[in-house]
């Protein structure tokens, strides 16, 4: 970048570090209008320090940045990559830059704080422009440029060569998926590129919430990263004195380590969107847990409506427990169509704690080798196997390896056991049943644990009551949601979900003996049932 007038040495030093280092650059250069009104230089807060850390890692580590940012409303993501943008195209050669906004105020809003950028800038340091109107910035000795659109528009974001984009509020964009589409394909796939896309929740099933869970399972070349509502600045009110948390509330912030200012203003927040939904504000309801969210999870919800609740989720992956009794692994081995082999182990109340993986291969010898790794690890462990697909030739292998005492064959779509909590007759098959054991699990009363993790926190409430998961009026037989219809949905397979569920296939205790075939794991109930 070339700069009127000559400059000293030490304005020559302060250059180069502007150059090398963004934070010094944004608390130097750029200007901001904070939520009170006030222009004031920025400062980093929380959430932006920590993202653009993630980013510059990426960046280091690959070449390019390509991420998905999933966040509470008003977290500061937006200005954090304005300004990120704005230090890339200062310091930068012939670069262009890009921003999608979902509607045409937040694209004014983009603008205007570009604008404010560049018309706060030291006189030193400021870049000369060549052009500077509503909708571009261009400066004039790097050709480097700055322009926005509004989703919605046609034809918008097919430019012909971009190096840095920011697709603003993307679960909100009409016709997302061709905006992304002519928006990526201008995209160079070289280094030195940022490709950004950030948005706050909007149910299930939309462009976003299917691209942000296919980068958490780290399918495509995104990174998926989650900024919590707390993160923000401002989100808290001061209690009135003796006001205690009501019903869920202790809990909530006792899992997300709130303050009590904080915790109070998501309960009165909470409290008005609860009231407009005629729902009880003893705890946080589905459309705060959608705009506030504490975990990626809590963000893409279908109104608690899943068939085993998030919120016992939640608690179970803060829960510390000792694992005890007999170890059980569940391996749902891939089907194809974007599965991957999920497996699971299960000691007693506590849940993955051992074993908690998704192997992204279709080789029957590499996962029945992996499968005979585990069970030589854990020479005490039996392992419940999902003979469709791979799984029977998985399980053919280890027997024909010596292991046919501790592998038990188990068919989602065979006839149910009789063992699940409401009984034989009111399951249509072995997966139902098995996944109804597991959401029972989750009730007990002295608490389980759970791997503290998005992913399998995902797939743990992916299947949903309703039309995915119902009681036929027919016959009364509980009909759990098929994975292909939770990947049409969700845009994932619950690899771990299923792997989870088999860990239930059979009651186990500390002991086992061989049933009448002389290879099934029989669990002696009368010691640890489940």
């Amino acid at each position: 970048m070339a700069f009127d007038g000559k400059l000293s040495p030490e304005e020559q030093a302060k250059v180069q570090r502007l150059r090398d280092d963004f934070e010094f650059f944004a608390r130097n250069v750029l200007r901001i209008r904070t939520k009170t009104g006030e222009v004031k230089p920025f400062v980093l807060n929380r959430a932006q320090r920590f993202l653009h850390e993630r980013l510059e890692a990426q960046r280091r580590k690959t070449g390019k940045v390509r991420a998905i940012v999933l966040k509470g409303r008003q977290v500061g993501a937006s200005t954090l990559f304005q300004g990120r943008f704005y230090w890339r195209l200062w310091g930068g050669q012939g670069l262009k830059a890009f921003i999608l906004t979902h509607e045409q105020a937040a694209t004014d809003n983009m603008f205007a704080m570009a604008q404010r950028f560049h018309d706060g800038a030291p006189v030193f340091v400021k870049p000369r422009t060549k052009a500077a109107n509503a909708k571009e910035l261009a400066f004039a000795d790097n050709d480097c440029s700055y322009s926005v659109g509004t989703a919605g528009t046609k034809g918008v974001g097919r430019s012909s060569t971009l190096q840095l984009f920011h697709g603003s509020e993307v679960g909100f964009w009409p016709n997302a998926e061709t905006h992304i589409d002519g928006a990526f394909q201008a995209i160079a796939d070289v280094a030195g590129t940022e490709r950004l896309l950030e948005s706050t929740a909007n149910g299930i099933g939309n462009v976003f919430q299917r691209r942000y869970a296919a980068a958490q399972r780290g399918d495509g070349d995104e990174e998926a990263i989650f900024i919590p509502w707390y993160w923000g600045e401002d989100y808290e009110r001061e209690a009135p004195e003796g006001w205690f948390p009501p019903g869920e509330w202790e809990l909530y912030q006792h899992n997300n380590s709130l303050t009590r200012e904080q915790l109070y203003w998501a309960f009165c927040k909470n409290r008005d969107m609860a009231s407009a939904l005629g729902e009880p504000d003893d705890k946080p309801c589905w459309k705060f847990m959608q705009e506030f969210p504490a975990s990626a999870d809590e963000a893409f919800q279908t109104a608690g409506n899943s068939f085993i609740p998030s919120p016992a989720v939640a608690v179970a992956r803060k829960n510390k427990i000792p694992p005890i009794g007999a170890m059980v692994i569940g391996l749902d081995p891939a089907r194809g169509g974007g599965d991957k082999t999920g497996v699971v182990d299960r000691v007693g109340r506590v849940m993955g704690s051992f074993v908690c993986e998704r192997w992204d291969d279709r080789d029957l010898m590499v996962v029945a080798g992996k499968a005979f790794a585990l069970l030589k690890k854990y020479p005490r462990a039996i392992m419940n196997i999902d003979v469709g697909g791979l799984g029977a030739g998985v399980y053919d292998r280890l027997a024909e390896m010596g292991l046919s005492h501790r592998v038990n064959a188990v068919n989602f779509g065979s006839s149910p056991l009789g063992i699940g909590p409401t009984g034989d007759e009111l399951y249509a098959n072995r997966r139902a049943e098995m996944w109804d054991i597991k959401r029972d699990w989750y009730m007990d009363p002295a608490g389980v644990q759970v791997p503290d993790d998005d992913v399998f926190h995902a797939d743990e409430t992916s299947a949903v009551w309703g039309s995915g998961a119902t009681r036929h009026s027919s016959n009364n037989e509980l009909t759990l949601e098929s994975k292909d219809k939770i990947r049409e949905r969700l845009g994932f397979s619950p690899d771990l979900g299923d792997a989870a569920a088999l860990t239930f296939a059979v009651p186990v205790g500390y002991d086992f003996e061989e049933d009448d075939r002389g290879h099934a794991p029989r669990g002696q109930s009368s010691v640890t049932g489940y």
